[in-house]
Formats: C-alpha cells, sequence, structure tokens
C-alpha cells in the first residue's frame, strides 16, 4: 500500500487540476463575452490598442486547450503505474481487478480532452469576436 498515494494524485491532483483549468476559462470566456458586449471599438484611436484588449488572456485558454490532454494522459500513465504496481503485489490478480485499475486510469485521459475540447471552442469563439471587433474599427476608420 505504499503506492495509495499515487491514487489520490491520480484522482484529486491531475483530475482536480484540469477541472480548476476548465473553470478558469470558462471564467475567461465569460469575462471576455462581457467585455467584447460591451466594447465601443470606435472608441479606439490605435487598432494596436484595441487589439492588446481584446486579446487579453486568450493565451491562457489556449495554453489550456493545448495542455490539457498531456496533463490527462499524465494521469493516465501514473494510474497504469498504479496498476502494475497492485498486480505486481498480488501474485494471483484476476484479469477484472486489473481491467478495472486501467479503465479508471484512462478516466484522466478522457478528462484532459473533454477540458481540451471546450478550451480550443471557447478559444475559437473568442478569437473570431475579436477578430470581428478589429474589423469593425478597420472599417469605421478606414
Amino acid at each position: 500500500m505504499q503506492m495509495q498515494w499515487l491514487s489520490a494524485v491520480v484522482d484529486f491532483g491531475v483530475i482536480g487540476l484540469l477541472a480548476a483549468l476548465n473553470i478558469v476559462v470558462i471564467a475567461i470566456v465569460l469575462e471576455r463575452s462581457f467585455f467584447y458586449r460591451s466594447l465601443d471599438p470606435n472608441l479606439f484611436q490605435n487598432v494596436k490598442a484595441l487589439e492588446l484588449e481584446l486579446t487579453k488572456r486568450l493565451t491562457i485558454v489556449a495554453s489550456v486547450a493545448s495542455n490539457a490532454p498531456y496533463i490527462g494522459l499524465l494521469g493516465t500513465v501514473l494510474g497504469v503505474m498504479l496498476t502494475f504496481y497492485n498486480m505486481n503485489l498480488e501474485a494471483s490478480t484476476d484479469a477484472s481487478k486489473i481491467m478495472v485499475g486501467l479503465a479508471l486510469a484512462l478516466k484522466a485521459t478522457a478528462v484532459g480532452l473533454v477540458v481540451a475540447l471546450v478550451s480550443v471552442a471557447a478559444y475559437n469563439g473568442l478569437l473570431r469576436k475579436t477578430k470581428v471587433l478589429l474589423l469593425q474599427w478597420e472599417i469605421a476608420h478606414g
């Protein structure tokens, strides 16, 4: 039972981190959406200043989108290691215990993929709105 901490790392550490990152992404999406709705691009004299305001925090969303699958994969690798370690402890481990251990290990990858999909969709939506607002500014000041 020396490796039980690894199970907690997978369940609470990796999946908890992914859940926290998903909450951060959703918070940024909400903040940016409200900001975009209330913004009048014509109030900016410089397109670069407008672009700076529009793209704030988008890097965070993109970073979560690109790294969430790897964080989930790390959780899966740790879960598989735990399964193999537990198999080693019990000389007569049946197949059902192995399958349950591997299935539970894969949940981290599934969570990572869900967080990545949400983040990619959010990033693309925010980026599209940013481009629309920049084009509106260029049309008005062209």
